[in-house]
């Protein structure tokens, strides 16, 4: 009761929807391919815990989607956030729990089935220049025409899909990718199978998923907002935070792309959270936090001393961006250099 929905291969729901396998799980919905029966295509349906308070939630992320795709019809930007087709309610087995059910288009695998081909040197950087650019642009959608916040940008929710039929058929073959096997690339005349030739890289879309961390610009609902190593230092702070937080972990998520490393991996210790190591790594990287900032908020004395001063970490290694590209990665300079003057700016301290 208050679980994931026993659903079951071959099983038919809404009278419309046959279940084909599980594509997969999350801590609060399962995710199932499902051949839709009335207009004979597949679709992708997210079917939500029945667990009491999901409900107000779930409503929250149709209303986000019923935005998204009201407004698509004014910016061809709004193509770069995935597409509710349907939504539909049932009742679970374990009482009458009422199950909601989100029925999208069918993309491919996430950036992180395919980021695991790449764990040591990165993606290349032409695919990691246009993948960020259709990021970007779709956070330019939500937040400018939507006023959405999306609260939890990573390379598991941004979704891969071939604009040609050759391409999207390889990626739905992956799709099993994103419960433990990695999107395989070879190079061209290569055993395809399941896999994807390396040419094909260029010709990958992405597009945003995942609205149910979302909120709207001018009512946040909730001070716990990201995933640990994508979370802006205002919110680690919690303070009062805006559009800028996605664009935080847009940062981290192009370094992460382009080095196959976190920016930020905070650790805790034997004496210290990870949020005080979080914010200890910051420091290193983007130096002293200014104290109209840091003493902006009533808890400040939860990590700080005074400013640039936390309580349970004496000893900072500051360092470099370019620096870590040059020495960690092998990166030139120039390379460097230009990479940090565009991820820099998307770091800044008042955001």
């Amino acid at each position: 009761t208050g679980g994931h929905h026993a659903m079951k291969e071959g099983e038919i729901f809404n009278t419309r929807y046959q279940v084909l396998h599980k594509l997969g799980r999350g801590t609060f919905a399962t995710v199932w391919l499902c051949q839709d029966m009335r207009r004979k295509k597949q679709v992708a349906v997210k079917v939500l815990k029945s667990r009491e308070g999901f409900a107000e939630t779930s409503q929250d992320e149709i209303a986000f989607l019923h935005c998204v795709s009201c407004m698509k019809k004014k910016d061809l930007a709004g193509e770069n956030i995935v597409c509710l087709l349907d939504n539909f309610r049932m009742i679970g087995e374990n009482g009458f729990h009422i199950l909601l059910c989100l029925v999208f288009e069918v993309l491919g695998p996430s950036l992180r089935c395919l980021m695991g081909n790449y764990t040591a040197q990165g993606l290349p950087l032409p695919f990691v220049k246009k993948s960020l650019q259709q990021v970007l642009a779709g956070l330019h959608f939500l937040h400018k025409c939507c006023r959405i916040i999306h609260a939890d940008i990573k390379p598991e929710n941004i979704l891969l899909y071939g604009c040609s039929k050759r391409l999207q058929s390889l990626l739905m073959d992956t799709l099993h990718c994103d419960q433990g096997t990695e999107v395989r690339l070879k190079g061209a005349g290569g055993d395809l199978g399941n896999q994807l030739e390396e040419p094909d890289l260029m010709s990958i879309e992405v597009k945003i998923a995942d609205l149910g961390s979302a909120c709207w610009t001018y009512k946040p609902f909730s001070k716990e907002i990201q995933t640990q190593p994508y979370r802006a230092l205002e919110v680690l702070l919690g303070l009062d935070y805006s559009t800028p937080v996605d664009i935080w972990s847009t940062a981290c998520l192009a370094f992460e792309m382009a080095t196959g490393e976190c920016l930020f991996d905070p650790q805790p210790g034997k004496y210290f959270s990870r949020d005080d190591d979080h914010v200890a790594r910051i420091i290193e990287l983007l130096g002293r936090i200014p104290p109209q900032i840091v003493f902006s908020w009533n808890k400040s004395t939860k990590f700080f001393s005074r400013p640039g001063a936390i309580l349970r970490l004496s000893r900072l290694s500051p360092r470099s961006l370019p620096g870590i590209l040059e020495d960690r990665h092998g990166w030139t300079p120039r390379e460097a250099a230009a990479f940090a003057a565009f991820l820099l700016p998307a770091l800044h301290y008042a955001p």
